[in-house]
């Protein structure tokens, strides 16, 4: 029998249509429950949330709630840590749900090799409506989203970051806790920390969960222009560019504006500028489901395409004026979380 004890640490604010769903994978897992602690840390949830997560705790004793009075994610990740004291730490979403397997897979992947600090699983997509499904696509294809292979499920192996990591203890210790200061793109600055360190990242197929994609094409541009902002914040944080998926959007816009202004003064600057926009939009149709989508559906997922690539890159740039150019610190006014 495995004796090791794992912690769940849920981030949680204003998730009334989600939570109940995520307890209730957690509570049919078939890892012992006596091993188990879950530490649902809630960023004053105005909705309703907080008396369903009191319900939970009330029915099992080992689900436990936590008040974030900050509101943001790394606070509430740092808290649960902090309250926590197990072998295993693993972060969950609140809009996600598990495999009843989950726990055990993960801590068999963790403990197979000293050397994994960390390791996650696939996360599949599932939807409230056709909108989120349309964005729910776009984000698990490379053409979208990249080498993000927790998203895309093309790889097993060692990578660079996953979604609901699962973390040795010892990793806490050595590398220390997330970065409160980001509201976006924490778990990824925390796991180039961890590499840093040392320690590899393992992606199994075996461990499979799910996340309830949010719909609103308004809502992707504000979190992928989070995730771009950000990202720069952690560049000049560490000195270096982390990963390089994150400069093609920064790249994309860019040629967009520059391309756009030169197609004025030169003709054949303007002909070259609309062959590669032109060659954009086939690839992005081309990736864009096939037949399993209608052909409207399909330039929907071309428009979440282009609304993943222009909002990170704007974000991106913004960041880059923000945190290298003026040199400003983080503000309150985007340490506000965009949902």
């Amino acid at each position: 029998m495995n004796m090791k004890t794992v912690s769940i640490v849920i981030p949680c604010r204003n998730e009334v249509a989600y939570i109940a769903a995520c307890l209730e994978s957690i509570a049919a897992s078939d890892f012992p429950k006596e091993q188990l602690s879950v530490f649902v840390c809630d960023g004053m949830s105005n909705d309703g949330t907080t008396d369903i997560i009191k319900h939970y705790a009330e029915k099992y004793p080992y689900i436990h709630l936590i008040l974030n009075e900050q509101r943001t994610t790394p606070y509430a990740l740092n808290m649960g840590i902090t309250n926590s004291n197990s072998d295993v730490v693993i972060i969950l979403g609140a809009h996600s749900t598990i495999e009843k397997d989950f726990i055990e897979r993960n801590i068999e992947v963790l403990f197979s090799d000293d050397q994994i600090g960390c390791c996650g699983g696939i996360l599949t997509n599932s939807y409230a409506d056709e909108k989120s499904l349309i964005i729910g696509y776009a984000m698990s294809q490379p053409f979208g989203v990249g080498n993000a292979h927790f998203r895309t499920g093309d790889k097993e192996g060692y990578v660079d970051t996953v979604a609901f990591g699962a973390y040795k203890r010892e990793v806490f210790e050595k590398v220390g806790l997330f970065d409160e200061k980001l509201t976006r793109n924490q778990d990824d600055e925390y796991n180039f920390r961890l590499t840093q360190a040392g320690y590899k990242i393992f992606l199994s197929k075996n461990i499979q969960s799910y996340y309830v994609v949010r719909s609103g094409f308004n809502k992707l541009f504000q979190q992928y222009y989070q995730y771009g902002y950000w990202k720069v914040y952690v560049n000049k944080k560490h000195k270096r560019i982390t990963t390089l998926r994150q400069t093609i959007p920064f790249c994309f816009m860019l040629f967009l504006v520059v391309g756009l202004v030169l197609s004025f003064l030169n003709k054949y600057c303007a002909l070259a500028y609309l062959a590669i926009l032109l060659c954009y939009i086939i690839l992005a149709f081309m990736h864009s489901g096939g037949s399993q989508f209608t052909f409207k559906q399909r330039l929907k997922v071309v428009k979440s395409f282009l609304i993943l690539h222009i909002s990170y890159g704007l974000g991106y740039a913004e960041g880059i004026w923000d945190f290298m150019i003026c040199r400003k610190t983080p503000g309150k006014r985007r340490s506000q979380l965009t949902r």
